[in-house]
């Protein structure tokens, strides 16, 4: 009966503690770089599972062609694979107008650089 006892404690102390392993997420950070010729003005990250962006992650700022800044995303998922879209203003010379890139999928859990080129 004690036998009995110790395994089921254990096995709810076991249970609780991958309970709060899962329950802390660590935040996903990774540098976002404009590699393409024209102004960054918007950038969202979404989970593949939803059709919904979220808020525009840059707010105020924009990114510079050929600038990069630090990205954060806390969101608690512990999924590393994010969809993302990036808004580009029109170029320079008005031969191209603004238009969105988007990218499915992408995982950044590895905390390195995502960058945005131009097809």
């Amino acid at each position: 009966m004690l036998k009995f006892r110790v395994l089921i404690g254990l096995t709810l102390l076991l249970s609780l503690f991958a309970t709060g392993a899962k329950a802390q997420t660590q935040s996903v950070k990774f540098t976002l770089v404009n590699g393409t010729s024209r102004t960054l003005e918007s950038f969202y990250a979404s989970p593949p599972s939803t059709s919904d962006w979220e808020e525009d992650i840059l707010g105020v700022d924009v990114l510079p062609p050929g600038e990069s800044t630090e990205i954060t995303i806390d969101d608690g998922r512990e999924d590393c694979n994010y969809d993302f879209k990036g808004v580009l203003g029109p170029s320079d010379d008005g031969s191209v107008g603004r238009g969105a890139l988007i990218q499915s999928a992408v995982n950044v859990c590895d905390g390195g650089s995502y960058t945005y080129y131009e097809n």
